[in-house]
């Protein structure tokens, strides 16, 4: 179990603006991801060191995102005007979740723009959507190279999280210590005021740390 990556929901401006703005404050470019047809959504990604990434994505206008937990969530999530929509994290074998959670994992797929078909497995969008601070699980179906994170240069790396909750329902929910798939990321907690969830990522940059 190790995090995966952060996920962010489009704002207003849209896929391409928020990327764009997010992209200019790194330094860094996102890439177009391509379309999720199962979820009725689509993304943007910026590749980070210690295969880990950042996704900003945003819900089509078509039926699936409507019908799909995770197309619902960004919907949601951009209604409000944008922002950090959870954190993933990534499991060799999703079974043992299903098995935990009592439900069977969705299946995800997305072609990037070269055509090569990204394949996965996820399940606790549920869990997010009740409960921002919890992350979703991820089992991916493809080789190493054809991860998103592939491609990194090594230069940007994800220094921190910021999440208002508290790591012992987060733990709960893992079935495991929360330090386990954070080991190398310095995660702050903080008591939730208001609705739980991901406040804030730090972004190690040539340039130095840069909170979004």
């Amino acid at each position: 179990m190790r995090l995966d990556h952060l996920s962010y929901a489009a704002g207003p401006d849209g896929l391409a603006a928020t990327s764009a703005r997010l992209g200019a404050a790194l330094g860094c470019e996102f890439l177009d991801g391509g379309v999720h047809p199962r979820f009725g959504t689509r993304n943007m990604i910026l590749p980070l060191a210690d295969a880990t990434y950042l996704e900003v994505v945003e819900a089509l206008d078509h039926p699936a995102s409507d019908k799909a937990p995770f197309g619902q969530a960004v919907k949601a999530r951009s209604a409000l005007g944008g922002g950090w929509l959870g954190w993933v994290v990534s499991v060799p074998d999703i079974a043992p979740v299903e098995e935990r959670l009592g439900r069977a994992a969705a299946v995800g797929s997305r072609h990037r723009p070269d055509g090569t078909e990204l394949r996965w497995k996820q399940i606790g969008i549920n869990g997010l959507i009740a409960d921002p601070q919890l992350p979703f699980f991820i089992q991916w179906e493809v080789p190493a190279d054809l991860h998103p994170s592939a491609g990194a240069d090594g230069s940007v790396s994800l220094a921190g999280i910021e999440i208002a909750g508290d790591p012992q329902r987060v733990s709960e929910w893992l079935g495991e210590s929360v330090e386990a798939p954070l080991e190398d990321v310095k995660v702050e907690w903080v008591a939730p005021h208001g609705t739980p969830g991901i406040l804030a990522a730090q972004v190690q940059t040539p340039a130095g740390i840069i909170r979004l």
